[in-house]
């Protein structure tokens, strides 16, 4: 199958104070986001990756980045949008005629060689399916964030993670779907395939490593995982 990994890279970090943004910080010696890069480019089955950045991070994501770890697979660094669904259908446009994607968030470094593979066995056989793991806490429900409505069964409940992989008609469709009929905001890349997709999305082992750099207690988290995963 070809193959394409969008990663994601246009995120203004809002919810962390500091003089970079999350996906270009300085991790065990490396940006935040070329430990995803450069594990994709490892990957015999991944084509091609697309880095979707800010319009002004472009000639920096060119130089100090792609250049400077010699990432060949990318092909194409292009200026993300205001939110999340925006750059992910950038990118999906950029990749017309590719046959599955992997869609990725810059801000998590830590992506094995294995759950990769297992991702990417596994969309050869549901189109869809994204890394997860069960949630560890007991989860409340809230509705005006002062008092519990409820407490979900907590068996029952995933944290999604990135990658999120797809044939790339499917996800294709059901981005063009979810702008055809206004609805914006998209968080989530699966939620877009169960609501406009019509296609069961299946979960894929991810891993408690697999962290998403919000917050400075993230970074230290963060501080800590590096060593394992420098290629």
């Amino acid at each position: 199958m070809d193959c394409t990994a969008i990663v994601l890279a246009a995120g203004s970090s809002r919810r962390l104070p500091a003089a970079a943004k999350k996906q270009y910080l300085d991790i065990g010696g490396m940006p935040v986001v070329a430990y995803s890069l450069l594990r994709f480019q490892k990957q015999d089955f991944i084509d091609r990756i697309i880095l979707v950045t800010g319009l002004e991070d472009r000639e920096y994501c060119r130089e100090e980045i792609v250049g400077k770890y010699g990432l060949s697979k990318v092909d194409q660094i292009i200026a993300g949008g205001e939110e999340r669904y925006d750059s992910v259908y950038a990118g999906l446009r950029a990749c017309a005629g590719t046959e599955v994607v992997f869609i990725h968030d810059g801000a998590r470094p830590f992506i094995s060689d294995e759950l990769l593979a297992a991702l990417y066995a596994d969309v050869s056989r549901y189109r869809a399916c994204i890394a997860a793991v069960p949630v560890k806490d007991t989860i409340k429900i809230s509705l005006d964030g002062e008092k519990i409505d409820r407490t979900p069964d907590r068996s029952t409940i995933w944290q999604a993670q990135t990658p999120q992989v797809f044939s790339y008609d499917l996800i294709r469709r059901a981005y063009r779907a979810a702008s055809r009929a206004g609805v914006f905001g998209i968080t989530d890349d699966a939620s877009c395939v169960e609501r406009y997709g019509q296609t069961p999305v299946h979960l894929t082992a991810g891993s408690y490593e697999n962290i998403k750099i919000t917050t400075p207690e993230d970074v230290a988290i963060a501080s800590v995982f590096a060593e394992k995963y420098i290629l």
